[in-house]
């Protein structure tokens, strides 16, 4: 029985490569969304058992939707992949760089490329579309001339696109964080070192330092932190933040600490940090998994 798993993209996506990369070994079935909000919606529906959704980027920072997609829908993050993000400019093969009028992407992949597209003149378009392959397998299926798409290089080679110039992201070191996201499960407490925690804060002098110096009593290393605005309560935010820990059991312990002093604290998911970018031990991370 395959694992169906949402992306947002098409194949060969970079969506479809974090896929890959979790799951080299299973037989997986992609469920091909439109939008991130569409990859929610198919595991809610029950389309899809799990979904990948990108949530940070080296040069374009957080995605911000996807912090708010995974914690509206009650989702857990389950495990998470890195994958080096190198973008390339493609046409048809019969066009040259000077030929290009239009250039098509997701607005993320644009937003890492920026600094190269400032080059073109003002009346040359730069289109914001569905995703990076969507975009380029439409150049090949409709034969635009005059029109490209940025995407990785796997997408040039299988919709026999032609590379126009490579490697034109803002910088060379771009690297984009995957989760892996589905329903809540119990945790193998024996296997997980990371968390990603959500909380509300009130606007009493020194209730985040009093959090971050609880994590440091208990060994618990913040790694990151990123603030949202509470839709419906204008300049009061909450805070979702990512901790490592050696020992589950004081990350339990701080946890409780926290619930007892009246943080309104939620788990956004605990598993393993996966720095070596290892296939999933999703039946690892998980006691009652598929």
């Amino acid at each position: 029985m395959s694992l169906k798993i949402a992306i947002q993209g098409i194949e060969s996506s970079f969506h479809d490569m974090a896929v890959q990369k979790l799951f080299p070994n299973e037989n997986v079935q992609l469920v091909e969304c439109t939008s991130f909000e569409k990859v929610t919606e198919s595991i809610s529906n029950f389309e899809a058992d799990y979904g990948v959704l990108a949530i940070e980027n080296t040069i374009a920072g957080s995605i911000l939707p996807n912090y708010n997609l995974i914690d509206s829908c009650n989702f857990e993050i389950i495990d998470e992949v890195f994958l080096n993000i190198q973008m390339y400019i493609m046409a048809l093969a019969s066009e040259t760089i000077h030929d290009i009028k239009e250039i098509y992407s997701h607005p993320v992949a644009l937003l890492q490329c920026k600094d190269y597209l400032r080059k073109f003149p003002p009346e040359f378009k730069i289109i914001e579309g569905k995703d990076t392959a969507s975009e380029a397998k439409k150049i090949k299926n409709n034969n635009l001339k005059g029109v490209a798409a940025i995407a990785g290089k796997q997408v040039a080679e299988k919709y026999g696109l032609k590379i126009l110039d490579s490697k034109i992201q803002n910088h060379k070191d771009n690297q984009t964080r995957f989760v892996l996201i589905g329903k809540p499960e119990q945790v193998n407490a024996n296997y997980v070192d990371k968390a990603t925690l959500k909380f509300d804060l009130d606007h009493r002098v020194g209730s985040l330092s009093n959090i971050l110096q609880l994590f440091s009593r208990f060994d618990i290393n913040l790694t990151k932190i990123q603030s949202l605005p509470v839709i419906g309560k204008p300049w009061q935010y909450a805070f979702f933040i990512d901790v490592l820990f050696e020992d589950y059991n004081k990350f339990e312990q701080a946890l409780n600490e926290l619930k007892l002093s009246g943080t309104d604290i939620k788990t956004v998911g605990v598993y393993k940090h996966n720095k070596e970018n290892a296939p999933s031990q999703l039946n690892a991370l998980v006691l009652n998994g598929k």
